[in-house]
Formats: C-alpha cells, structure tokens, sequence
C-alpha cells in the first residue's frame, strides 16, 4: 500500500493566501468613503478632501479696509480683532468658519466666512452632485428675483410670487441658521416693504465665481435701532460651499449702510477665498 505524504509546508502557505484575500479591506478606509458593495462601481469622492484655515484666510490688508474701527484700537486689541474668532466645530476637514467684529464711533462692522466640504454617502450619488444640491436649496431660500421681473412686480411680488427681501440661505441649507444675517437677526418691516436696493444692486446670481455664486443683500430696519445691512456672497467649488457675510450697522439711525460699497467688499473676499481654494 503507497501511503500519503503529509506536507506541513504546503498547508501552511495555503492558510496564508486564504488569509490575505478574505481580510475585511478596512484599513486605509476613511470616514468619508462610500458605503455599499465592493462590487459596484461608487460614484466619484469630491475633488477636496480638507478645508483651509479660515481665521487665516482673509489676509491683514483686507481686514483693515473691512474693519475701519479696528485700526484706532489699542494694539493689544487690534491684534485680537484681525485674529478673528473661529466657529466651534466637530469636524474641521468637513466644516470651519471665523467671524471678525470692530466697532468704530462712526459704524460697527462684522464679516463672517464659512467652508463646508460636502460628503455623499450614497454610492450612486458623487459629491460634487450632493454639493449642487446643497447649493441648489440656498439658492432657493434666498428667493433671489427672477430675472424676467419687472421692477414692478419685484415690488408686489405678484408674478414670481416671492418676496424680493426674503431671507438668506444657510451654509448647509439642512442644518445651519441664515448665511444673510446672525442667528435671531431678521430684517424688519419686513412684512411692510421689500428692502430698499438700489437698481443694479439687487439680489443676484453672480458669474466667474467658482462653479456657481449668487449674492443676497438684506437690509434690517427698525424705528429704534440703526438700520443694518448684511451682504452675503455664496459660491460653489466642487464640493466645497464658501458663504461670506459682510455686514454694517452705521451709529446713526438716519444712515443706511451703503449697498455698492458692501457688496464689492464681500464680493472681493469671495474671489480671494475661491483663489485660495484652488491654489
């Protein structure tokens, strides 16, 4: 009788392979992947997978120029004021903001940046798609005017059946307070009158700004306190959402805050930021 070779060696390899193909293929995963079969083909992750500083982004220039009150600040306290204040967050490769405040005899001023990366969790939808439609609900919470309006029904609302003065959208339109004004800031008469924009002024969808903009500017109006205006741009870059918010309360209150001049500083923040992103 021919008896059987037993080849521990070759048992041993075999083990080994069998070990090597049927891991559990976690590691190098990260938080932000797709879940869903391995088999199938996910859709596309966004083109950035972290978020820039954002006390850091707006250089010492600007804020001057931003924050007029500042600069007669002792320097203790100027350094604080162009330092800025940073947003609590959980997760700062998903989202961070900072805000910058200076108060001045003539006007306070404050300016509010904000980064949202945007992460799809659903393996049919990419990130860029889940961005658009972040974007998408913003752009509709702004109740921007319709292009087709005349100045006539932009005043009554009759044909659009919006309210040219409405509110602001959020960073993250599922979740965050209004990108136009502070929490618990909401413009009043607003139920009176649309909010006065000069012509040409108005709010906007704007070109050349990331893959998508628009702009939103909303004057706050009150019988006892001065009139202020906050001007936010918001754009999108893949699957990143910048919003910026630049706002003015003048110490008088017969002084409106001047639309063209806030609106071409928070627009120029906005370019510098898109800049930074796609450095």
């Amino acid at each position: 009788m021919q008896r059987k070779v037993f080849v521990p060696g070759v048992a041993l390899l075999a083990a080994l392979a069998a070990g090597c193909t049927g891991g559990s293929g976690t590691e190098g995963s990260t938080a932000d992947s797709k879940a869903g079969d391995p088999t199938t083909s996910a859709a596309p992750d966004g083109k950035y997978r972290t978020l820039r500083e954002p006390c850091g982004s707006v250089d010492r220039g600007m804020l001057r120029d931003l924050l007029p009150g500042a600069t007669s600040l002792p320097p203790e306290q100027q350094e604080k004021a162009y330092a800025g204040t940073a947003d609590v967050t959980y997760d700062t490769d998903r989202r961070v903001g900072c805000r910058w405040k200076a108060d001045s005899p003539e006007a306070t001023h404050q300016l509010v940046v904000d980064f949202e990366r945007v992460v799809s969790y659903d393996t049919t939808v990419s990130d860029d798609d889940r961005a658009e439609e972040v974007y998408a609900k913003q752009v509709t919470a702004a109740h921007l005017p319709s292009p087709s309006a005349t100045p006539e029904d932009e005043e009554t609302g009759e044909e659009t059946g919006e309210e040219t003065s409405g509110t602001s959208p959020s960073p993250d339109a599922d979740a965050s307070p209004s990108a136009s004004a502070e929490p618990g800031d909401t413009p009043a008469d607003a139920a009176d009158a649309p909010s006065p924009t000069p012509e040409g002024l108005q709010p906007r969808t704007l070109g050349g700004l990331g893959d998508a903009a628009f702009l939103n500017d909303v004057l706050a109006r009150s019988d006892s306190t001065a009139q202020r205006r906050t001007v936010s741009v918001v754009f999108r870059t893949s699957n990143v959402i910048v919003t910026v918010r630049y706002s003015a309360q003048p110490a008088l209150m017969t002084t409106a805050p001047d639309s063209k001049e806030l609106q071409e500083k928070a627009q120029a923040v906005a370019r510098r930021l898109a800049e930074q992103i796609t450095e």
